[in-house]
């Protein structure tokens, strides 16, 4: 393995990061910074997060600063504002030795002023969100013309987070004789595709293998039925004392909630999702990174470029849909050559999933069993004597109170005290798994069932004591479960009981209780999403349906209609023409008898 002068790395640099305990360089440091400080070629650089990526770039944008000229030569991008600053901090940690280098970080969630004024002063390096940084262009105070070295961190998460139409401006802002640098965790369409689009000539450094999980992750799952999953989530948790994790969560509503249930249940969490409050989101990351907070319970989006040291677990509490979410999630834990442990909680109509994702990632998932009651016991009794055994005593803080202590203790023996200590720390794990639930485990079918196709999710049947719906929206909409979740909970209020989702490309299908099923209807239908009136309907009174082919609509829709036509007719008193308003000859019956008895219009030939 070479070393950092033998990678070609000035003094300086060298010096800063020997103090950061910098002593070998990582895998994809070895890989990058001599191509980056030898080669004027566009790079694409795949490796998980966790890697010494942001030393990788950081360092040879810094030695190609001409710190004669107080003007911006180097662009970082990142997805969130939590990336953003580690970035910041990171390379001004490298820079502390070299003079002249200035490194501002700009993003939103955070007054833009001082941002403004920190520009106007000049900086060489700018690291970025990109809808912020494209706010600071319209106003004059990001200059890119003389930008030679651009930088996209975590380039597929800023794709799927929707950052394209900026990243797309930014680039056009930029000079033609720059050199562009993505890293990636995974190679995704849309990498490739702004790959092939901005970058010129560029080579592509793999560490490890495309689209692989992160090397020193191990995978195991927990299959249980779906009322248990949180009891399993209790007993992984009491399983591991020292655990320090990141639970992931499909929905905020589903995040809060497993948060204010494990605080209720005595742990140490707390929740992180987009209904917080910049500053919530601040204070609850700084006591999670200080490790004041043991179990950070987060969505996909809250926990994206979220960089912390230690993760010793990442929990899904649910699979994603995405696979590519997955390795996102797994790569918070394992880093920097640690091992790490992700775990997901799944019920059987998951499995497919798992083999899905294992193909994606060539590692290959273990079926963990439940940990037992006795087990967890265990565990966390040694956990209090380990603790016990290695807690310091100053011996002269204590001093003058010994003399008490003795008294007080003099007729209970050595065996009685060391019971009652234990027991007052590990009561209550007793106290629980003592009358704790049963948790049955679910076993999959020897032969395991394939994924059903879309022809068969029409023909389903509704479950007994469920009313099947059918709804006009699908995977190409970016419909998806979470989604159908956060819908059902905005417009029909309160926590609705959903049962078996069947997606299909341009329509799904939901099972809804019998008595809930015409209150969802009739929330749902006419409400707007992502441009699109939705339409929702009893799956059988529309018979047969196939993809791209609702079901007729129910009586209660064509009323729908009949009334939005009576109310389009008001235009005539807009002084509006029978030919303007769409009508000829004489007015329409607009009688519910007259609605039924209409004829409709022939077509021209």
């Amino acid at each position: 393995m070479k070393t950092f002068e033998e990678l070609g790395v000035c003094e300086p640099i060298r010096k800063a990061i020997e103090e950061l305990g910098f002593v070998q360089p990582m895998p994809v440091q070895e890989a990058v910074i001599p191509y980056l400080l030898g080669n004027e070629n566009d790079v694409i650089a795949l490796a998980q997060t966790g890697t010494g990526k942001t030393a990788a770039f950081g360092i040879p944008l810094l030695e190609r600063i001409d710190t004669s000229r107080r003007e911006t030569q180097a662009l970082v991008l990142s997805p969130t504002r939590e990336l953003c600053l580690q970035i910041t901090d990171d390379l001004r940690d490298f820079a502390k030795y070299m003079d002249g280098i200035h490194v501002e970080a700009v993003y939103g969630g955070a007054a833009i002023e001082p941002q403004m004024r920190a520009l106007k002063k000049g900086v060489e390096i700018i690291v970025a969100t990109p809808g912020r940084l494209v706010d600071l262009m319209h106003r004059g105070y990001a200059r890119l013309e003389q930008v030679s070295n651009i930088v996209l961190d975590e380039a597929d998460e800023m794709l799927n987070m929707g950052f394209s139409d900026s990243i797309n401006e930014i680039f056009e802002s930029l000079s033609v004789d720059h050199h562009t640098l993505m890293f990636s965790a995974t190679m995704s369409k849309e990498v490739e595709r702004v790959a092939k689009k901005y970058l010129n000539n560029y080579q592509e450094i793999v560490v490890g293998s495309r689209n692989e999980g992160a090397e020193n992750v191990n995978h195991i799952y927990y299959m249980v039925n779906a009322k248990d999953k949180y009891l399993v989530l209790k007993r992984i948790v009491d399983y591991y004392p020292r655990i320090f994790a990141i639970i992931f969560c499909r929905t905020k509503v589903e995040t809060q909630e497993i948060a204010d249930k494990l605080i209720k249940d005595g742990y140490n969490a707390e929740s992180l999702h987009g209904d917080l409050s910049q500053q919530q989101r601040d204070l609850t990351m700084q006591k999670f990174r200080n490790h004041l907070t043991q179990l950070l319970v987060a969505t996909d989006v809250a926990a994206r470029g979220l960089d912390v040291d230690d993760l010793t677990h990442v929990i899904n509490f649910g699979l994603p849909d995405d696979i590519e979410n997955y390795t996102h999630r797994s790569g918070r834990t394992g880093r920097a050559g640690k091992k790490g442990t992700s775990i997901s909680i799944v019920h059987s109509r998951e499995k497919f999933k798992i083999r899905n994702i294992e193909k994606e990632i060539g590692k290959e998932f273990v079926k963990a069993e439940i940990p037992s009651a006795e087990e967890i016991c265990k565990k966390q009794l040694y956990k209090v004597m380990d603790q016990i055994v290695k807690t310091d005593v100053d011996d002269e803080e204590i001093a003058p109170f010994m003399q008490d202590i003795n008294r007080y203790f003099e007729y209970i023996d050595k065996e009685e005290l060391i019971k009652k200590i234990v027991s007052l720390e590990f009561g209550k794990f007793l106290a629980y798994y003592a009358e704790a639930p049963e948790i049955e485990e679910v076993k999959p079918d020897k032969k395991e069932k394939k994924p059903q196709s879309d022809k068969q999710k029409l023909q389903n049947k509704a479950a007994k004591g469920y009313k099947r719906l059918f709804i006009n929206l699908g995977r190409r909409d970016g419909f998806y479960p979470g989604e159908l979740m956060q819908t059902l909970n905005r417009f029909v209020g309160g926590r609705q009981e959903v049962g078996h989702i069947d997606l299909l490309d341009t329509i799904s299908y939901f099972e809804v209780p019998e008595k809930d099923a015409k209150k969802v209807m009739i929330q749902l239908s006419g409400i707007r999403y992502k441009g699109r009136t939705v339409r929702c309907n009893d799956a059988d009174e529309g018979g047969k349906a196939s993809e791209g082919k609702s079901p007729s609509k129910p009586k209660r829709q064509k009323k729908d209609n009949w009334r939005e036509l009576i109310r389009s007719s008001e235009g005539r008193s807009q002084g509006k023409s029978k030919s303007q308003r769409g009508f000829k000859g004489e007015e329409p019956d607009f009688s519910e008898e007259g609605w039924a008895m209409r004829k409709p219009r022939k077509k021209k030939k």
